[in-house]
C-alpha cells in the first residue's frame, strides 16, 4: 500500500465506520421491540414487496410505518442534534466538559414544559403540540437572556457566558421545582418529561423538527474551519482575520436552536452531547471540519442503540431513554 492509499484510507475510514454503525443501529432499532418484526419482513415491507395478506400483515405494516419508523427517525435526529451541538459548544468554549445544555437550554426547556403542564393548556393549538412548543420557547428565551447578560460592550467573553448560563440555569431549575411542588397533579407527567423519552409518536414531531435541525446542523458543519482557528484563542483568531464575536453569535444561535429542538420533543437526555464528541475526538482527532459531522452521525447511532436498550431491558415496558444514557 502506497502512502497515498494510506492517506485515503485514513480519511475515508471514519465515515465508513460511523455510517455503518448508524445503519446497523437503525436496522436493530426498527426490528426490536415488544412485537418483534423479522429483518426479512422489515425489508419486504419497506420495499413494498410484502407478499402476505391478512390481519398479521396489516399489524406488522402498522407497527412499522406508524410506530417504529417515526420513532427511529426522531431518535436519530435527536442524537444527531445533541452530538453536533455538543461538539460545537466544546469548540466554542474550548472546554471538553461543555455540553448542549451549558447555557441553559435544558433548564429553560424544562421550565417552559412544566409551565404548560401546570397551566393545563390544551394538548394542541392550531395543530401544534403545546408542551414541545412551550419547551422550545423556554429554551430559546433562556439562551437569549444568558447571551444578553454575558455581553460586555461589544464582546462576549466565554467565561462570562458560562457563568451567566450557570446562574440562569439555576434560577430556571429552581422555578421548575417550585411549580412541580405546587402542581402535584401534574408531577408524574412532568417527571416523565424531564427524564427524557420519545412518547409523542407519529410523524408530526419528525416533520416539525426537521427544518430547524437541518438548518442548524448545516450551519454548525460549515463552521468547522473557523472553529479550528478559534482554538488558538480569541486574540490569535482575530489576528488571523476571524470575526470572533460574529462567530460566537452564530454558533450560539445555531447550536442552541438545534439543542432546543431536540429537547422540546424528547425531554432532557443527558451525556450524549458530552460523550459523543469525546469519542470522535479520541478516535479521529480534533479537526472540527470532520469532528462535528462525525459527532452528528455517531450521536444518531448512539441514541438509537440506547433506545433499543430502553425497549428491551424491561420488555414489554419501555424505559425512558434518558435513564439509559445517564446510567
Amino acid at each position: 500500500m502506497t502512502s497515498g492509499d494510506d492517506v485515503r484510507l485514513r480519511s475515508t475510514l471514519p465515515w465508513v465506520v460511523s455510517l455503518t454503525g448508524l445503519s446497523l443501529m437503525a436496522i436493530l432499532n426498527i426490528a426490536v421491540g415488544p412485537v418483534a418484526i423479522p429483518l426479512r419482513e422489515v425489508i419486504e415491507l419497506l420495499g413494498g414487496g410484502y407478499a402476505e395478506t391478512g390481519e398479521f400483515a396489516t399489524i406488522s405494516a402498522t407497527i412499522l410505518y406508524e410506530i417504529r419508523l417515526p420513532n427511529l427517525v426522531l431518535v436519530a435526529l435527536t442524537g444527531m442534534a445533541l452530538g453536533g451541538s455538543g461538539a460545537a459548544f466544546q469548540g466554542l468554549f474550548r472546554n471538553p466538559l461543555a455540553d448542549p445544555y451549558i447555557i441553559g437550554v435544558a433548564s429553560g426547556a424544562g421550565l417552559g414544559a412544566v409551565i404548560a403542564m401546570a397551566a393545563r393548556w390544551p394538548a394542541d393549538v392550531l395543530g401544534m403540540a403545546v408542551v414541545p412548543a412551550a419547551a422550545f420557547v423556554g429554551a430559546i428565551l433562556t439562551v437569549v437572556l444568558v447571551y444578553s447578560i454575558a455581553r460586555v460592550g461589544r464582546s462576549t467573553p466565554v467565561t462570562t457566558l458560562i457563568l451567566a448560563g450557570v446562574a440562569v440555569s439555576s434560577f430556571a431549575t429552581a422555578m421548575t421545582s417550585l411549580i412541580m411542588l405546587l402542581s402535584t397533579e401534574e408531577l408524574h407527567r412532568a417527571v416523565n418529561w424531564m427524564v427524557g423519552g420519545f412518547s409523542l409518536g407519529g410523524w408530526a414531531p419528525v416533520l416539525a423538527s426537521i427544518p430547524y435541525l437541518a438548518v442548524g446542523l448545516l450551519v454548525l458543519i460549515l463552521l468547522g474551519r473557523p472553529l479550528n482557528v478559534l482554538q488558538f484563542g480569541d486574540d490569535q483568531a482575530r489576528q488571523l482575520g476571524l470575526n470572533v464575536e460574529r462567530l460566537k453569535l452564530v454558533l450560539v444561535i445555531a447550536a442552541s436552536m438545534v439543542a432546543a429542538t431536540a429537547v422540546s420533543f424528547s425531554g432532557i437526555i443527558a451525556f450524549v452531547g458530552l460523550v459523543v464528541p469525546h469519542v470522535v475526538r479520541l478516535l479521529w482527532g480534533p479537526d472540527y471540519r470532520r469532528l462535528i459531522p462525525l459527532a452528528v452521525i455517531i450521536g444518531g447511532a448512539f441514541l438509537l442503540g440506547a433506545d433499543v436498550i430502553a425497549r428491551v431491558i424491561l420488555s414489554p415496558r419501555a424505559l425512558p431513554v434518558g435513564l439509559v444514557t445517564a446510567a
